[in-house]
């Protein structure tokens, strides 16, 4: 097999790989800093639709972590950009946050709960029995059922919360209409996030801590992938699954020298 080109872009998610918990991980700050003197295009990505990459910049700002506006990509933008894509200008019924609203808002899209083209579920700390009544209610009546992302439970400081994908195949259940999926492990959000930057995948790397999302859509996308062991994915885990990262490392601080 010939040998790989150069890495020119770099995609990495965040939480587990730049910060723990609300606390940088060693050596994020030092990669960050390298790719931003590099001139490489770059992107942070995260699967949770709350927040508006705004929002993730202030936050990561107050952390110590510098990722400018632009260099955020969240689930929530690549579902608004396969909406936009796939029927330009039209309507959805939305439970989610602001994250998720700006960016449909920002396509030009209208949220209504009148006969609207989409039911898009995206992440939330409330969410309503009755919209999730509606939700249902609206699928069956004929519109397309979206969610920003497959992940069932979300992390916070008292444990696991549950998280889009139970709340979707709740919805599942009742309705019996299953979501299209928008973000990882989709390689549809590496691909808008990649074409978002001008970068293409031969040429691209993608660093995660989870073998099932970010590995994966790494590696369906086409990218050269990273497995970094400050996340989820545990060393003796990553033989369970039917395909292996380009390399696993300790930590962020490993891959600071290869951009």
């Amino acid at each position: 097999m010939a040998d790989r080109k150069p890495i020119e872009s770099w995609l990495t998610d965040m939480d587990g790989v730049l910060i723990h918990e609300g606390v940088p991980i060693p050596g994020a700050d030092a990669f960050l800093k390298k790719l931003r003197e590099s001139g490489k295009p770059f992107l942070v990505l995260t699967n949770n639709s709350m927040y508006t990459p705004r929002d993730l910049h202030a936050r990561l700002i107050r952390m110590g972590l510098e990722v400018p506006i632009e260099s955020i990509w969240t689930s929530a933008l690549a579902t608004a950009q396969f909406l936009d894509d796939q029927r330009p200008g039209g309507s959805a019924y939305v439970i989610g946050e602001a994250g998720l609203t700006t960016a449909l808002h920002d396509i030009g899209y209208i949220l209504t709960d009148h006969e609207p083209d989409y039911v898009v579920l995206g992440e939330t700390r409330t969410y309503s029995f009755t919209a999730m009544t509606k939700a249902v209610r609206l699928i069956l009546d004929g519109a397309r059922f979206i969610c920003t992302n497959p992940d069932e439970t979300g992390p916070s400081a008292e444990g696991p919360l549950p998280a889009t994908g139970a709340v979707a195949a709740l919805i599942t259940q009742a309705s019996g209409k299953k979501p299209y999926f928008a973000g990882k492990p989709n390689p549809l959000m590496m691909r808008t996030g990649l074409n978002a930057i001008g970068a293409h995948s031969e040429t691209s790397a993608m660093i995660g801590d989870r073998m099932d999302t970010d590995v994966l859509a790494g590696m369906e996308a086409g990218m050269r992938t990273f497995l970094v062991l400050t996340g989820l994915t545990r060393p003796e885990q990553v033989e369970d699954f039917p395909y292996r990262p380009s390399q696993v490392v300790d930590s962020i601080a490993d891959l600071v020298d290869r951009v």
